[in-house]
C-alpha cells in the first residue's frame, strides 16, 4: 500500500464528516483499488493536505475528484474590527498567492486547542496589536465549496484601538473609516478579497453597520 494510500485511510478514520456519502451527490469511493488508482493524499505539509478521491458521479460516470484541506481540521477566522462609535478597521496586505496588495480584514488558519474566540483574539493581537473588548459571532463561511474542505468563522470584534501592525507578515498599513467607506471600496473593486466582503455582508445583516460592533463577550 503507498503512502498516499495510508495517509488516506487514516484522514477518513481521523475527519470521517469529509467522506460522508449523501442521497443524489458525488459519492466517494472507498474500495482500496479505487483509492491507490485515485491517489489518495498526494501531498501535505503542516497547513494543507492535497487529496484526489475516487468518486462516482450522480449519472453513474466513475473518475476523480481533487480537493485541498486544512491540516489542523480546526475552522479558520476571519474578524472584522469596529471602534467605538462604529468605525471599521482595514488593512493593506500584500498576497503571495496573487502577487498583489488587498484591503482585508484580519484573518488566520485555525490553531489546534484554540476555541474560536481565543482564536480571534489571537488574530488581532497579532495582526493589528489590538484588544478584543466584545466579539459577535457572524456565522460560518465555506470560502471555495468545489475546491476545499474548509470552513471558516466570521465575527464582528469591537477593540481597544489598532497597535503595531504584523509587517513580518505583508502587512503595510491599516486604515479606519465608516461602514459605508468600506462597502463603497467594495462598490469600486478597490476591495476585492473574499473573506471580507462576507464579514461586511454578514455584519450588516447583524445590524452593526455603522453601529457599535459589540456582542456578546
Amino acid at each position: 500500500m503507498s503512502r498516499g494510500v495510508e495517509r488516506y485511510e487514516r484522514l477518513r478514520a481521523e475527519r470521517p464528516e469529509l467522506f460522508r456519502n449523501q442521497p443524489g451527490g458525488i459519492e466517494i469511493l472507498t474500495g482500496p483499488a479505487a483509492v491507490a488508482a485515485a491517489g489518495g493524499v498526494l501531498w501535505e505539509d503542516q497547513y494543507l493536505l492535497l487529496v484526489r478521491d475516487p468518486v462516482r458521479f450522480p449519472d453513474g460516470r466513475e473518475g476523480t475528484y481533487l480537493r485541498g484541506i486544512g491540516a489542523t481540521g480546526e475552522p479558520g477566522c476571519v474578524v472584522l474590527p469596529m471602534l467605538p462609535g462604529g468605525r471599521v478597521v482595514l488593512i493593506e496586505h500584500f498576497r503571495h498567492a496573487t502577487r498583489s496588495w488587498h484591503w482585508e480584514v484580519p484573518r488566520g488558519m485555525g490553531t489546534a486547542g484554540l476555541g474560536d474566540r481565543a482564536n480571534a483574539a489571537k488574530e488581532l493581537g497579532e495582526e493589528i496589536g489590538a484588544k478584543v473588548l466584545s466579539l459577535t459571532p457572524l456565522g460560518d463561511v465555506h470560502p471555495d465549496s468545489g475546491m476545499t474542505a474548509d470552513r471558516v468563522r466570521l465575527f464582528a470584534a469591537l477593540v481597544d484601538g489598532v497597535g503595531e501592525l504584523e509587517t513580518g507578515e505583508g502587512i503595510r498599513a491599516a486604515r479606519t473609516m465608516t461602514f459605508a467607506e468600506a462597502e463603497a471600496l467594495v462598490a469600486s473593486g478597490e476591495l476585492s478579497d473574499g473573506f471580507t466582503l462576507a464579514a461586511l455582508y454578514r455584519a450588516r445583516l447583524a445590524g452593526l453597520a455603522d453601529g457599535d460592533g459589540g456582542g456578546a463577550a
